[in-house]
């Protein structure tokens, strides 16, 4: 993934802070950023970055297979209850092939909006019959391949998922989730390995989906291998209740009973907390995970964003079902959700929206080194154009609040992924035709 010495010059590039640096040369070196300087004329060796120059951005929670729905669902209403059912449908068609196939296409149309690394929360584990294929991670390894074969970094987040809720057997697709118990999961999941483009992390499906006591070993298998743990959290209030139903407590309260709460601990959605969950979430450093279009396209209901950051929760951000794939959409939904809830104004700024983006998106995906401009960080650089009509009068003061709150994914023109062109003028280099490998994946489902 990674080139060898190169330099990229850029007339505006974020830093830090509140506004661009202008005039920056980034050197480059085996893929990692050796040195930026600032106020510099470009030298002619250097790769000249159009518009503001970005750190690739990182979206934290990601379901690859869910892309095949997007549009397929809408009709006739519905909840997110319902939508689950036409999920299940699609994880019963895959196979490794077909996941791969799909994968690949999604995660490149990730890379085209300018995201170069990727949270997979990984359970479609096992054959359709709920046995284990005779390479038992083939499944988690297709979608490390599929990464590598798009351009961009995964961390894969191998999902515990052992019940079908509370009390209840996993049935019809959803044995494909399962591992027996939580000793099942261990084993197998002890044998996936990273790559250079690649990290392995641990999750908790849901409080629904592993019973409470077996939440503590998940928890402890991530801990005593340093990796991230993820788990969904009070995406529903169906869940909330059916779980103070089961056990008089939370989900936020049963997971830290359990010690699966934590800095590298990332609770995804958030979206139906009380004030105490809130504070707990907060206090014990775990970083919140918001998936706006998602949540909009579900109808679960607008996160309290805004009280989780000061409460001293970290905010990352995911495109989870795929219902669209554009961070920028993702970021700007954290102020334009509050400004609804709230009916006011000015809840984040554009510098705190963007590092929800880039820095605490991959420092959860345990990819703390990333996410930055800097010496040390790998080359992983996007360019924003600012000649279309989005972006058109955009001026240097503001330039921040111009791309966070008006940019697209296809103003994205060059993506650098480990110091390596991935996207230039607004192609991929590594799968020219995104849209008919997309298009081709999905038909192969519905065959």
């Amino acid at each position: 993934m990674s080139a060898g010495a190169r330099r990229f010059f850029a007339e505006y590039a974020w830093l830090g802070g509140h506004r661009a640096a202008e005039l920056v040369l980034i050197a480059t070196d085996a893929g990692v950023i050796s040195e930026v300087s600032t106020g510099v004329d470009c030298p002619p060796d250097a790769v000249r970055l159009p518009g503001l120059v970005l750190p690739g951005l990182a979206n934290a929670h990601s379901h690859a297979f869910h892309r095949a729905l997007r549009g397929h669902s809408h009709r006739g209403g519905g909840s997110f209850w319902t939508w689950r059912e036409d999920m299940y449908a699609v994880a019963g068609a895959l196979d490794p092939e077909r996941y791969y196939a799909l994968a690949r296409a999604t995660y490149a149309e990730m890379a085209l909006a300018g995201i170069t690394c990727v949270g997979e929360f990984h359970y479609l584990h096992h054959d359709r019959d709920g046995a284990r294929y005779g390479e038992a991670n083939v499944m988690g390894e297709v979608l490390i391949a599929a990464a590598h074969d798009a351009g961009i970094r995964i961390t894969l987040l191998d999902t515990c998922y052992l019940a079908g809720g509370f009390g209840r057997p996993l049935e019809g697709a959803q044995r494909r989730f399962g591992d027996g118990d939580v000793e099942g999961w261990a084993a197998r999941a002890a044998g996936l390995t990273g790559a250079a483009h690649a990290r392995v992390g641990a999750a908790i499906h849901s409080v629904r989906a592993v019973p409470a006591d077996q939440l503590a070993a998940v928890a402890t298998w991530a801990r005593e291998r340093g990796v991230p743990l993820h788990f969904h959290l009070s995406e529903q209030t169906a869940e909330n209740d059916a779980c103070l139903a089961a056990h008089g407590r939370t989900p936020t309260a049963l997971l830290e009973d359990h010690g699966a709460l934590g800095p590298r601990s990332c609770a995804v959605h958030a979206t139906h907390l009380s004030p105490e969950d809130i504070g707990t979430l907060g206090g014990t450093r775990t970083t919140v995970c918001l998936c706006p279009s998602t949540e909009r396209d579900l109808a679960d209901g607008i996160g309290p964003a805004r009280a989780l950051a000061s409460a001293g929760a970290p905010l990352a951000l995911g495109s989870d079902s795929h219902a669209i794939i554009d961070g920028f959409e993702e970021t700007r939904a954290l102020e334009l959700g509050e400004r609804l809830a709230r009916h006011s104004r000015g809840h984040f700024s554009a510098a705190e929206l963007l590092s929800a983006a880039t820095v605490a998106g991959h420092t959860c995906l345990g990819w703390p080194e990333a996410g930055q401009i800097a010496p040390g960080a790998p080359a992983d650089l996007i360019a924003v154009g600012l000649d279309s009509v989005r972006l058109a009068g955009a001026r240097p003061d503001t330039l921040l609040e111009s791309v966070i709150f008006a940019a697209g994914a296809p103003d994205v023109a060059e993506v650098i992924v480990g110091g390596r062109t991935v996207v230039a003028d607004g192609r991929h280099q590594l799968l020219p035709d995104v849209a008919g490998a997309l298009a081709e994946a999905i038909a192969a489902l519905e065959a």
